[in-house]
């Protein structure tokens, strides 16, 4: 049984570093590996980001297309046939889907999409709704209850309101 006080690092694994411009025989001696002249050969060498040389740069020669839009709203999306898991009767929230693990990651709006089929009646709460997948949630005699895409009251708004 191996003791973290015994522990090495298998053979191989550590190398001592090279001792550059100690003469001809360690084969990096004089110029040290950087070649004879140049800005290679310079101190302080290692030229700006992106630059190759005078060339016009990559990322100048490709084609811009679109932008970013830094302001939308990043959707997880849920197909009506994923819900057809829970049990008859059940409240569908954002909470729930996460726990059942059926989004992940982060996102800003929940979207309800109508792929698949839903034999059970269910409440679904949602920032959103395809036209499909309501009229498969009502058709199943479920409710479909559409949340607010403001986030929630931060707590000195709610104490400002308590005083008044």
């Amino acid at each position: 049984m191996s003791v973290l006080s015994n522990l090495k690092p298998p053979p191989g694994a550590k190398r001592t570093h090279c001792r550059v411009g100690r003469g001809p025989g360690s084969g990096k001696g004089k110029t040290c590996g950087r070649g004879q002249n140049g800005q290679g050969s310079r101190s302080g060498n290692g030229g700006r980001l992106h630059f190759e040389g005078g060339q016009m740069p990559l990322q100048r020669r490709l084609p811009k297309r679109g932008f970013k839009n830094i302001h939308s709203a990043r959707v997880a999306n849920v197909n009506v046939g994923t819900l057809d898991t829970f049990a008859d009767g059940d409240e569908i929230t954002v909470e729930v889907l996460r726990d059942k693990r059926l989004i992940k990651g982060r996102f800003d709006v929940l979207k309800v999409l109508g792929g698949g089929e839903l034999t059970k009646k269910l409440t679904v709460k949602a920032h959103g709704f395809s036209a499909v997948a309501a009229a498969k949630i009502a058709k199943a005699g479920g409710k479909a209850e559409v949340l607010s895409r403001k986030g929630p009251a931060k707590a000195s708004d709610q104490s400002k309101g308590a005083d008044a």
